[in-house]
Formats: C-alpha cells, structure tokens, sequence
C-alpha cells in the first residue's frame, strides 16, 4: 500500500478593486469589490454579503464557501457512482448555509445542508443514497470545516 502523502497548492490572485477615490477613509468611502482570478480561468466577480454594504450583484465568501462545500460533494458523489456501476444522469443541488453573525460583528457558519437532486438510469438506490456519506467522508473541503453538513438527497431513478 502507497503511504506516500501528496501535497498541493492551490494559487489564486485577489485585487481590490472598490476604491472610490478616498481608499478606506472610512465604512462607508469605499466598496467591496474585487476579482479573484486564477492564470487561464475567466475572473469572478466578489464583493461582501449586501447586509455588510457589498454589491448583491457579485458573489460573496459566504456563498463561495457554501458552493465550495456542494460541488467538493457533488464530484466525489458521481466519482464513487462511477465505481460502484451506478449511473447518474443528472445532479442538481440547492444548498443551504447557516451564519450566525456575533454582536462584535464576527461570525460563524453553524452548519450547511445539501440538496442534491438526482436521477439514476442505472444502479442501487440505496447504495446511490450511502453514497452521500461515503463523498462526506472524503470530500476535501468538508474534512476542512469545523460545523456539521448534513444531506438531505432526493434520489428518482429515470424510466
């Protein structure tokens, strides 16, 4: 057996791009905009959550962070189907994160629940749902967070 432990690094680029003219002069001079961007990747557009006066039109770390968590899921979900003959046509999840946000204005995530849809063409139904705790297990970006993620799968298999 490879006990080898493998390393990797991940690069990403973040520039500010909310300066208005009078930097941080204070809450309200500037915006929170910014682009993350990786070499050869299209940039995305970032801002804060609207209630932490960011832009609602670009997405914000709280909704990376949730999406982060789904698709980590979602890939290591059709990986293991693949391997066990299940096959999946189709995958769509809606997932949902809970902040709690303290009276110093710090916070936490307190848990984030997945909602995958699914449709099977072929395979167990039941193994398709033990899937899911099997991907928990070894999804990259849950065994990285310190709150629950629970699933809550619905699972139709295609006539």
């Amino acid at each position: 057996m490879d006990t080898t432990v493998k390393t990797h690094q991940y690069q990403v680029d973040i520039v500010w791009t909310g300066n208005t003219g009078q930097g941080t002069a204070n809450y309200r001079s500037y915006e929170r905009s910014h682009d993350i961007s990786v070499t050869g990747k299209p940039p995305i557009s970032g801002s804060a959550d609207p209630a932490f006066r960011g832009d609602k039109t670009r997405y914000n770390p709280e909704e990376m962070l949730v999406a982060s968590i789904s698709t980590c899921h979602m890939l290591w979900y059709l990986h293991l189907c693949s391997t066990k003959g299940i096959i999946v046509s189709h995958y769509e999840d809606h997932p949902v994160g809970t902040m709690v946000e303290a009276a110093d204005g710090s916070g936490h995530f307190v848990e984030v629940t997945l909602k995958p849809k699914i449709t099977l063409v072929r395979g167990d139904r039941s193994v398709a749902e033990q899937l899911h705790d099997d991907a928990h297990h070894v999804c990259f970006i849950a065994n990285s967070v310190n709150f629950p993620i629970r699933c809550e799968s619905v699972i139709q298999v295609q006539v």
